[in-house]
């Protein structure tokens, strides 16, 4: 048997495993080259496997399963030519072909239909699974190509499944369910069988459309995930104004809904045995959800890196006036220039890339037993998307402008909210900063980023009263941690390095004049 190996491939620096999110092909089933099998996860992207030759395809690790690189995946048998490994819609042609003849005799029959199966398809980097929102056609409807059958739901968006062909449609998922990327939706019966409707199958259609609107779908569709988490509030879904298309009550509509108060009992309990009183009121549910796989991995990394390192922390803080009166003064002309918005982010990016040309140990990370130190500042900027924390890189810090790096970071966060961030704009960083003062941090503890050294946290700002020359002022202070790795970088370096920023941005015009 010539079989290829297919095993996981170095997919960026720094990262040694993988966990497989979703298979896009079945076990036992015919691939071509350069056909993609499997969707990847690691801690920073996904990526898809491609099958390295054509052939039939056989599964060697499980969905949800974690991989080192170089690991075995799959293989594919290269020995079943075309003919013997065709894929299954060639087969059941074969099938009908034979049945044909001896059918023919009988007057009502009919050539048995071709079935297209139609599957989830991939809607998005970090989109693994869908919920069916609702069919648009019944079981047993004649369908049209691209006649749009049923809306399906991700985490991040509602969107139409069109059919990939004409015939009648079989109902496999039903409304509510969740399916996987590449599990079977439904399947479409073509042919002379499929062109015409059994009487049978239309009443049963029709029974269940008047059915569904006895139920009041028409007036006011709300999407299963939302109605089941309503049910579980106890709110009547008529109650809830939906901001989807039409009035529709989305899944974000139900969790901002308030609660239903709780009903008094319709009749009075016996005196002989009287009810206790509830303890609390409200809602008390509870609900569980799977981890995603990108979770499950920055969860081993974290916790990898607080056993791995001796991560200490660092602390100082920042007079932010000479900063805000800086940008106040020039943020208008800024923008009128460089189309761009002047924030903080581009003040510390700056006073970072200076501060590690002083203290390059800083910008060194440990490789076995040795040290390697970057002669170049790619600083790593993180940032909350709703799939979870990722850490996009500003290239070479070091020669970007202040309007270069306030571009680049508004093209990182664009595309990392939109889930398009690709493996090279997430791998390679030399130092991070993370800003926890924009949901409101007042003190953290970062936790470094490897393979690097240290991690720079930010916080929110707030008025303090301060001593100046003597006198007590009120000044917008904010607090600085610097997490640094204590077998790399010792205690002088640090704290050296963390005064040195806090130099920089009390006196941002040693920036313009290199000092």
């Amino acid at each position: 048997m010539a079989e290829i190996e297919i095993k996981v491939p170095p997919v960026g620096e720094s990262i040694t495993e993988v966990t497989i999110g979703n298979w896009f092909k079945n076990d036992g089933e015919f691939v071509k080259l350069d056909e993609v099998i499997c969707g990847l996860d690691s801690d920073k992207a996904t990526f898809e496997l491609t099958a390295e030759a054509e052939g039939i395809l056989h599964i060697k690790a499980q969905e949800g399963d974690t991989l080192n690189i170089g690991d075995l995946i799959a293989t594919i048998d290269k020995s079943a030519d075309g003919a013997s490994s065709a894929p299954s819609e060639s087969k059941e042609e074969s099938k009908v072909e034979v049945s044909d003849a001896p059918v023919a005799e009988a007057p009502k029959a009919t050539a048995a239909p071709k079935n297209y199966e139609m599957k989830v398809p991939s809607v998005g980097e970090s989109i693994t699974e869908v919920t069916i929102a609702s069919w648009n056609k019944q079981d047993g409807d004649q369908v049209q190509l691209d006649e749009i059958l049923c809306e399906l739901e991700s985490d991040k968006a509602t969107f139409e499944l069109p059919a990939e062909a004409q015939g009648v449609l079989r109902i496999v998922g039903q409304e509510g369910d969740t399916l996987a990327i590449g599990d079977v939706i439904c399947v479409i019966e073509q042919g002379a069988g499929a062109a015409v409707t059994s009487s049978s199958d239309k009443s049963e259609a029709a029974q269940t459309s008047s059915t569904s609107s006895e139920k009041g779908f028409s007036e006011k569709h709300t999407s299963p995930v939302a109605a089941k988490i309503l049910a579980e509030k106890g709110i009547d879904p008529k109650d809830v104004d939906g901001s989807g298309a039409g009035g529709r009550v989305t899944k974000e509509d139900a969790l901002k809904a308030g609660s239903k108060p709780a009903q008094p009992a319709s009749a009075p309990a016996p005196k002989s045995a009287p009810a206790p009183v509830a303890a609390t009121n409200g809602n008390r549910g509870q609900r569980r959800e799977k981890m995603s796989s990108l979770r499950k991995t920055i969860a081993r990394r974290l916790v990898a890196v607080k056993s791995e390192t001796a991560m200490l922390t660092t602390f100082n803080e920042v007079d932010m006036k000479p900063v805000m009166d800086l940008r106040g003064k020039f943020k208008d002309k800024f923008k009128e220039k460089h189309e761009v918005g002047l924030g903080f982010m581009s003040f510390f990016v700056k006073a970072v890339s200076v501060a590690l040309k002083d203290f390059p140990v800083v910008n060194a990370y440990m490789d076995g037993e040795e040290l390697v130190y970057n002669d170049y500042a790619d600083i790593s900027v993180a940032v909350s998307t709703p799939r979870g924390l990722v850490v996009p890189v500003i290239r070479n810090a070091e020669n970007l402008s202040f309007a270069g790096v306030e571009k680049e970071i508004v093209r990182l966060a664009v595309r990392a909210r939109d889930g398009k961030l690709g493996l090279d704009e997430m791998s390679g960083g030399t130092f991070t900063i993370t800003n926890g003062g924009i949901f409101g941090s007042m003190l953290s503890t970062p936790i470094i980023n490897a393979p690097q050294s240290a991690i720079l946290g930010m916080h929110n700002i707030v008025e303090r009263a301060v001593v100046v020359n003597g006198e007590i002022v009120v000044r917008p202070i904010m607090y600085l941690a610097l997490s640094y790795d204590h077998r790399i970088i010792d205690g002088k370096d640090s704290v050296s390095f963390l005064v040195r920023v806090k130099q920089l941005l009390e006196d941002p015009t040693r920036l313009l004049l290199d000092m």
